[in-house]
């Protein structure tokens, strides 16, 4: 029984990161993970008409600066906690 549910476990694991990341692309998120934290950003959209995906534009002047373009820019950062940092030591180690 114990041997069963390994396999099962074992052959879900690869179909459940092919659709995290399949749904990660089709709602243009790029992911970081670490272990203490799961960092999600958006990215551009290649079917963006303002910007074709390449995230903004630039905009003339004296001081030339990209401009980010509304299909990633007004979009949050979602950040999911996993373990909690550990504290700098206010000690040097020696």
């Amino acid at each position: 029984m114990r041997a069963r549910t390994v396999l099962l476990v074992a052959a879900a694991v690869p179909v459940t990161l092919a659709t995290a990341a399949a749904a990660l692309k089709a709602g243009h998120w790029q992911m970081h993970a670490d272990r203490h934290r799961i960092h999600l950003t958006p990215v551009a959209r290649r079917s963006c008409p303002d910007c074709r995906g390449a995230g903004g534009w630039w905009v003339d002047g004296p001081n030339p600066e990209m401009e980010a373009c509304g299909c990633w820019s007004e979009r949050r950062e979602l950040r999911i906690r996993l373990l909690p940092v550990p504290a700098w030591p206010d000690e040097p180690p020696f």
